[in-house]
């Protein structure tokens, strides 16, 4: 929340969801403060863009083990800001610095000239930077997402200026801080604030805007961009749908069903959101599920065993109840949870009997909500499964893996994980399909996404 301080310098406030206590505080950048971050980046670039990936990557690659010495001081920031347990708020950050290494040289290697030639012309593709990016994060991962986005573009030539969510800004700021003690001065700034300063930053003198957070958001964002023709990668938010055909590993199914439902209280991109499966074994996933949605513990996310933490604030949490309340007065009905929330915290909740009349099957949820609908034949599922503007990730577990990628191929999505998350193998790309993404990042062609192509070519 912003204050005015007595010297008239607007400050934001990192709030504890759990607690409610102030974490700390950042200065909040006016518009003029944004344009001449970037216009340092502007003067910065020409030198960092001339030193060619791999000496990029080397100035960036101390921020691995300086992750790891202070993962646990990190990752408690990140819970008291964030709110999720703690053991996955330090192993965000152990997972930002164990990997950089493999990145940095997966992104060196996507930097690598292209050669293609026919008989007469020898062309050579080059892939190279746009100048400066703006890279806009969101609060539910808040180093993760920082990290996935600095990190490809700078090692591709962009200098870099981020602003971070307003619920978060403190863990950005000290990645940020550890990445410059690297880094020449002015590739990479950080600007704090809400929606002034963001809308400053996408409008500023900038070349490439990557953007990570709701369709909405992403919508105003292209719109603004689209005056100066600024490219933009944008991943936007999802509805992801788990299928469980009858033949399906019932205990494994529904420990998925649990754990990506209620992970980091259901504020992930990625999240179960629709869960459809077969009548013929729907009693008794139904049952496993609510075997494990009664063994999940809500609190703080410095508490031991905690598995559930708190929404990010009031008006999350107002969304997510105002939804589970829509569903129940149109049929729905609770079979596990439901009650006891409080303060900041949901109680994992599980719905059966949801269908796509209700608005917590079509508008993004992001918290921890179970719904589960019934379906009797391969065409309805598959066409519920799609009937959404969104397209993300997607699930499908089943005993026949031939069958079960069958009905995979059939979804609208940009991942579709067959018997586990939607994530794919190192290497692969985070994609969305349909609403869920304009663009992408990770992987080869991830990488390059921060690039401008250009082709050489010359006789044979």
């Amino acid at each position: 929340m912003p204050t005015l301080t007595a010297a008239g310098t607007t400050t934001l406030e990192s709030i504890n969801p759990a607690t409610g206590d102030v974490v700390g505080e950042v200065p909040v950048a006016t518009p003029e403060e944004v344009v001449a971050a970037v216009a340092r980046a502007r003067a910065a670039w020409p030198a960092w863009r001339a030193l060619g990936a791999a000496k990029r990557a080397e100035a960036v690659a101390p921020l691995g083990a300086k992750l790891l010495d202070r993962a646990d001081e990190l990752g408690m920031l990140l819970t008291r800001e964030m709110g999720k347990p703690l053991a996955e708020g330090v192993g965000e950050v152990t997972e930002c610095g164990s990997t950089l290494d493999a990145t940095l040289r997966e992104i060196v290697e996507a930097m690598e000239p292209d050669r293609i030639d026919d008989e007469t012309v020898i062309s050579t593709i080059h892939h190279d930077p746009f100048g400066v990016c703006a890279v806009i994060t969101p609060w539910n991962f808040p180093l993760a997402m920082p990290h996935w986005g600095i990190i490809p573009a700078l090692v591709a030539g962009n200098s870099v200026v981020i602003k971070p969510s307003e619920e978060t800004p403190l863990i950005a700021q000290a990645y940020v801080d550890l990445l410059n003690e690297s880094l020449p001065a002015g590739v990479l700034q950080i600007v704090h604030g809400a929606d002034e300063p963001g809308k400053a930053l996408v409008q500023a003198d900038i070349d490439l805007i990557a953007f990570t957070g709701s369709r909405d958001a992403g919508r105003h964002i292209l719109a603004a961009a689209s005056g100066g023709l600024k490219r933009v990668i944008l991943e936007l938010g999802g509805k992801d749908p788990l299928i469980v055909l009858d033949d399906a590993d019932i205990a494994a199914a529904a420990k998925f069903a649990v754990k990506n439902s209620f992970r980091n209280a259901g504020q992930v991109c990625v999240s179960t959101e629709r869960i459809y499966v077969d009548e013929k074994i729907a009693d008794r996933f139904e049952a496993e599920v609510i075997t494990l949605t009664a063994a999940q513990k809500v609190g703080e996310g410095t508490e031991e065993g905690v598995t559930v933490g708190p929404m990010i604030n009031a008006r999350q949490r107002d969304h997510v109840l105002a939804q589970i309340d829509d569903a129940i007065e149109h049929g729905a009905t609770v079979i596990a949870g439901g009650t006891g929330h409080h303060d900041g915290f949901i109680m994992p909740t599980v719905l059966s009997g949801v269908t796509h009349d209700m608005d917590i099957m079509r508008t993004e949820t992001f918290g921890p909500v179970a719904c589960i609908a019934r379906f009797r034949d391969l065409d309805e599922v598959v066409a519920l499964a799609n009937d959404t503007p969104y397209g993300l990730g997607a699930t499908v577990f089943g005993g026949d893996v031939e069958k079960t990628a069958e009905v995979a191929r059939r979804l609208d999505a940009g991942m579709i994980g067959i018997n586990k998350s939607c994530g794919g193998a190192a290497g692969t790309p985070w994609v969305g399909a349909k609403q869920s993404g304009y663009g992408y990042h990770s992987g080869k062609d991830g990488h390059r996404q921060f690039t401008q192509s250009r082709v050489l070519s010359m006789p044979k």
